[in-house]
């Protein structure tokens, strides 16, 4: 017990001596020596062994440094928070200071945009006004420039007459000076007056030939879609059977077609027969022919062309209707498609429809089938709408309706039609009747040259 009290003594003296100055050691004979003293005597009043004392020494001391230990730790953080609250407080500060000169700044930006939108304001009223002044001025300036078109338009048809008219009365003096002449010798030397020249150019025919390709098949597909619908809505007021409208329709197209051509044809013959007499010049007469024939289409008389739809249609046997209407009734429908077809014999390649019969094999490139329709099918019911060709070639689908056994239905409707169908007509028919046999396709007066 003497070597193990001198070991532990010796060390605390050790320490002591290390520490140094007047008052050094104080805290390690405070916290090390004295206790264990303490601890020596009461260990040997109480009988309890030194070893045991010594280690509950060394626990006191080593909970001591680390009660230190964590009281110092909190301290340390304790002030590292008030640092950080501190820095907090002036960063709030700071952002207080800049929201203030922020409101501050967004109500000058207030007061300064109303301001602006004032001005905005009525600079956008001034603009309205100009814009409504500029509008005035275009339409009026479109207003003019279509004059001028028509004023252009109608000094190249006085041209173009007065170069015929001069054409004519060449050959006409040619031949009264010819006429005049006494002998034949006398007449072969004189020379003919020379005729006008006329310039090489292409004429309007072939000039605007795509164009108005291009606005025919259109025209032609905005019958399909508007004129024809509005003519089937007219027709269901008095038949009921749809069937029978959509052919009424579709054989209304035909016969348009075919009357336009039919008047083309005449028109085309007499037109030609009137420019042959004073024709010279490098272009052919056929193109002469046609050239007046695309200046003057106003000539075309497309009332003569309805009338002669609507007699053909009373005598078709495939369609009927009430006695007490007439198919005057979808005479818009008829005469649009008069003008179109017309218009379309003056291509070049000219336009035509497809001929179409009910039983035919359906062509998928030919037509295309309606709603109602069994898609199964391989034969044509009836049609609805006739398909646009172009040198034997489709470039607009007709509508067809497809019914397995059309034929045979068809067969028998065309029998009890026609035992049916009335030799009574209603008086719009025989009007009409009237009307288109005293009336020719054309016009009864010559072409305007």
């Amino acid at each position: 017990m003497n070597s193990v009290i001198q070991g532990q003594l010796f060390t605390i003296l050790n320490e002591t001596a290390r520490e140094g100055g007047h008052y050094a050691g104080v805290e390690t004979i405070k916290s090390r020596l004295l206790p264990w003293l303490g601890t020596c005597f009461s260990s040997a009043t109480s009988g309890r062994p030194l070893e045991t004392n010594l280690s509950l020494t060394q626990d006191s001391m080593e909970k001591e440094r680390q009660l230190r230990k964590s009281a110092n730790s909190q301290t340390f953080e304790l002030q590292e928070l008030q640092k950080e609250l501190t820095a907090t407080r002036l960063q709030l500060s700071h952002v207080q200071q800049d929201l203030t000169e922020t409101q501050l700044a967004l109500e000058d930006t207030k007061a300064k945009s109303a301001t602006t939108l004032l001005a905005a304001e009525d600079e956008i009223v001034q603009l309205k006004a100009a814009l409504k002044a500029s509008h005035a001025q275009e339409e009026n300036a479109l207003r003019n420039l279509d004059r001028l078109n028509d004023y252009e338009q109608q000094i190249q048809i006085l041209k173009d007459e007065i170069s015929i008219l001069d054409a004519q009365k060449s050959v006409l003096q040619s031949r009264l000076a010819r006429s005049r002449s006494p002998s034949p010798r006398h007449s072969q030397s004189r020379s003919p007056s020379p005729l006008p020249l006329r310039s090489c150019s292409p004429g309007r025919a072939s000039l605007t030939n795509a164009s108005r390709h291009a606005y025919l098949v259109a025209r032609f597909g905005d019958i399909y879609a508007q004129e024809r619908l509005d003519a089937e809505t007219l027709l269901r007021t008095y038949i009921s059977d749809m069937e029978m409208v959509q052919r009424i329709i579709y054989i209304a197209a035909v016969e348009s077609f075919h009357a336009a051509k039919m008047a083309y044809r005449h028109f085309k013959m007499r037109v030609r027969k009137t420019l042959s007499l004073g024709h010279s010049g490098p272009e052919s007469l056929e193109d002469t022919v046609l050239d007046y024939i695309v200046r003057h289409e106003d000539l075309y008389d497309v009332q003569a062309s309805v009338n002669e739809v609507i007699r053909s249609m009373n005598i078709n046997p495939k369609i009927s209707f009430p006695p007490e209407i007439d198919f005057i009734v979808i005479s818009s429908l008829i005469r649009e498609l008069c003008r179109v077809a017309f218009s379309m014999q003056t291509l070049i390649p000219p336009l035509d429809i497809a001929f179409g019969t009910d039983g035919e094999l359906f062509h998928e490139t030919k037509y295309r089938r309606s709603f109602d329709s069994d898609f199964t099918a391989p034969l044509v019911a009836y049609h609805v709408w006739p398909a646009l060709i172009e040198n034997d070639v489709v470039i607009v689908k007709g509508e067809a309706v497809t019914k397995r056994g059309a034929l045979w239905s068809h067969r028998s409707r065309s029998r009890s039609r026609s035992r049916s169908r009335s030799h009574s007509t209603s008086p719009l028919r025989s009007h009409c009747l009237s009307r288109s046999h005293s009336s020719s396709p054309l016009r009864s007066g010559s072409p305007r040259l």
